[in-house]
């Protein structure tokens, strides 16, 4: 049934995939118009995480900013079966980066690098950040069920040089390039929210608190990661600029969390800049009412 299904729609995908730009967003329209008017899809999750993110702005503010993330979410969608058959030339020329120097600087040094970022603009198209650093590049994924669709998805993100690790696997991949003194640069989006049984800290997002992901700051400090955050604006359709900023280049001297609370202010400081370009659809905040009296 797997091959079934695989085989009846991946041809249709990897076709569509090969149509111009300008059609994939006429196509994307189209599906924005059902998405938000017809179906709803998520609608309420994305007005009620926006009314906790902006109380002060009123709702025809808010249920603007909602249709333009529905808009861009339908982007995102194209965006990402496009990367299927873009080439190299075209996806550096619709996803720039502001000043790779920043990094270019502790790969000359030797330095392994944690590259933190958020579900902002378009993370799917961040795998092409292999083609412009100078450095191993390893991404992670949460593997899909149907085998043959986790085969052709994971070489389509893996196109431009990085390579994709299971979730799972990750910290192992990590161990192994460490103990092999093999230098390496790990993609790691942070700003999902964890499973409370799983949270060692709490702290304030858009002055709600909410369980954070400490992970990458655990990861930096076991293994002396230098932490840069990515952080991707949408300049206009179809084009992104990402631009770096070094959270720390001694995570070991920090106190615990000052990495993730450096982490969360500027990814919180970008979705204020551009709030209609962040992933709304996913429930932020849906661990609000859970907050362990320590962290009040």
């Amino acid at each position: 049934m797997q091959f079934l299904t695989f085989a009846l729609t991946y041809p249709f995908v990897w076709l569509i995939s090969r149509l111009p730009m300008r059609i994939l967003y006429g196509i994307a329209d189209i599906f924005y118009f059902f998405i938000f008017y017809v179906f709803g899809y998520r609608k309420k999750v994305v007005l009620q995480n926006l009314q906790l993110a902006f109380p002060n702005k009123t709702d025809e503010e808010r249920k603007s900013i909602a249709k333009k993330f529905f808009r861009h979410f339908m982007d995102i969608i194209i965006e990402s079966v496009k990367t299927f058959s873009i080439s190299e030339k075209e996806i550096l020329r619709r996803y720039q980066y502001k000043n790779p120097e920043l990094v270019d600087k502790y790969i000359k040094e030797g330095k392994s690098i944690a590259l933190v970022g958020a579900h902002q603009g378009n993370w799917e198209w961040s795998t092409s950040m292999a083609l412009i650093l100078d450095i191993k590049c390893f991404g992670t994924y949460t593997k899909i069920k149907n085998k043959y669709f986790d085969k052709v998805i994971k070489k389509s993100r893996g196109r431009f040089k990085g390579e994709l690790v299971k979730t799972s696997k990750t910290i192992r991949n990590m161990q192994a390039n460490f103990s092999n003194k093999k230098q390496a640069a790990y993609i790691l989006l942070s700003d999902q929210s964890p499973q409370v049984s799983k949270t060692f800290y709490w702290r304030d997002f858009f002055n709600i608190k909410v369980p954070v992901h400490t992970g990458a700051e655990m990861l930096s400090k076991r293994f002396n990661f230098v932490v840069i955050n990515y952080s991707t604006k949408k300049i206009k359709r179809g084009y992104y600029e990402t631009e770096f900023e070094l959270i720390t280049e001694n995570p070991k001297e920090h106190e615990n969390y000052n990495i993730t609370d450096k982490y969360i202010e500027i990814t919180e400081k970008n979705i204020q800049q551009q709030p209609e370009f962040y992933l709304w659809s996913h429930r932020r905040f849906k661990h609000r009412n859970k907050v362990p009296k320590e962290f009040l």
